[in-house]
């Protein structure tokens, strides 16, 4: 199943992913490496890229990090 990219919101993504190849390779490397990372925190760290996409931060500048 595919739904719209929240990066782009042009292209689908694969369920399961956060975001379409094409925006998840615009993202930072440890953006994407923290993302990545499946622990407790995942979920904030998701909340995280799709509050920051939400008020329009450009994907080369996304950042997530967990605390705690």
């Amino acid at each position: 199943m595919t739904t719209p990219c929240p990066g782009c919101r042009t292209r689908l993504k694969e369920a399961g992913r956060y975001l379409c190849l094409a925006c998840w390779s615009t993202l930072p490397v440890p953006t994407r490496r923290e993302l990545g990372r499946r622990d407790r925190q995942a979920f904030a760290r998701l909340r995280s890229l799709h509050t920051q996409l939400e008020a329009g931060v450009p994907l080369t500048q996304i950042t997530v990090t967990t605390h705690g």
